[in-house]
């Protein structure tokens, strides 16, 4: 078993690392880190949420940081607000013990973009984006990327989901330069292939977990089948029996996630709902409520949990079944997080469970039917 150091990790960042509670790397950050060290290097890897990416490639990316030079010298791209907040919080972490300060911004939409633009004066080393703002800067001549040496796509599948295709295009176009990309991404996609082909080098390294890896080891997949008039029923007594853990409970449309959260607080229950018809701004107070524990349980559509990163989550449930196989992925991949145990519960009725089978198959994973929650 490697650790930090033995991968080349600086022991200033080791400190930090330890500090965090952060001490054997996990697969994908043994397999990636060594390689990216090498220097201009292309990388392609395949992990989900929780897998510990952002250290897999956020250390190799501060080694390579000069921080005498107050110009911005790594981008990350990041489909959301709070998956970006994140990344830019855990290089902040990593660099605690630094002899010279390693500055980062994070850059998203739904924020005020002057703001940003003050920010983005004082000396940066490393900017953390959405897409979206970052085209706005790119534009309002807000920021200078032609020093960029390295350029990361995290959660690039999601990105694409979101409808970022073209200007992930437009920003791999003006950083072209750059000596080294990095792609991190859940599943592999028709069109991340085209964005490889189309920007990264042709020996370009593969860092991919196999098909039995792509979902978490640690999360216990179950499903429990009955009629569609009574699945709130049988959530309810999941939840009770689930004591005070929190979890996230999904479903497919708008709709369906407001009244699934409506019917959740009549019967008692801390709940909430974030789907697309939520400004920013009640998002994040929903967010925030969830994040200090006065909600117990966040009912989400597919896209508005996009790069949620919340720690301690104990379950997953699946009230309706996703429309795609990736997205049981990412779902699933909200529990069991940092080495955690989880369960992830998908409530069926008979029709659906042809897509149980479906889903076994396709990510090699084992579903275990339970008749009643215990």
């Amino acid at each position: 078993m490697s650790t930090f150091d033995q991968l080349g990790i600086k022991p200033e960042f080791v400190r930090a690392l330890t500090e965090m509670g952060i001490v054997t790397p996990t697969p994908i950050q043994m397999e990636a880190i060594p390689l990216m060290m090498e220097g201009a290097v292309d990388m392609v890897g395949q992990a989900q949420t929780g897998t510990g990416k952002t250290a897999a490639y956020g250390l190799p990316l501060l080694q390579r940081i000069n921080p005498t030079k107050g110009v911005v010298q790594g981008l990350i791209l990041c489909p959301t607000r709070e998956l970006g907040q994140q990344v830019a919080k855990q290089l902040f972490k990593f660099t605690k013990y630094c002899p010279k300060k390693i500055f980062t911004e994070a850059v998203y939409g739904g924020a005020h973009i002057q703001d940003q633009i003050n920010a983005l004066k004082r000396p940066t080393h490393i900017v953390v984006a959405t897409p979206g703002r970052l085209i706005d800067l790119i534009n309002k001549k807000a920021v200078d990327l032609s020093n960029v040496k390295t350029v990361i796509l995290d959660e690039a599948d999601e990105m694409l989901t979101m409808g970022f295709k073209d200007e992930l295009e437009e920003i791999l176009r003006h950083v072209a330069g750059a000596k080294s990309k990095w792609l991190f991404s859940a599943t592999i996609p028709h069109g991340i292939r085209e964005i490889v082909n189309s920007h990264m080098k042709d020996d370009a390294h593969r860092v991919t977990t196999s098909k039995k890896d792509v979902v978490n080891k640690n999360i216990e997949h179950k499903y429990l089948v009955c009629d569609d008039r009574d699945k709130l029923n049988v959530l309810l007594q999941f939840l009770q029996s689930e004591g005070d853990e929190r979890g996230v409970v999904f479903c497919r449309t708008k709709l369906a996630t407001k009244t699934l959260a409506k019917n959740l607080v009549a019967k008692g229950v801390p709940a909430d709902g974030i789907h697309g018809d939520l400004k920013q701004m009640e998002r994040d107070k929903v967010m925030r409520a969830f994040k200090n524990e006065s909600l117990r349980i966040l009912v989400a559509t597919d896209l508005a949990a996009r790069g949620l990163d919340i720690e301690g989550l104990a379950f997953v449930v699946h009230y309706e079944l996703p429309d795609k196989d990736e997205y049981y992925t990412h779902r699933s991949g909200r529990t069991a997080r940092a080495g955690k145990r989880g369960t992830s519960l998908c409530i069926v009725n008979t029709r659906e469970l042809k897509s149980i089978k479906y889903l076994e198959k396709n990510l090699g994973i084992g579903f275990k039917q339970v008749r009643q929650v215990k």
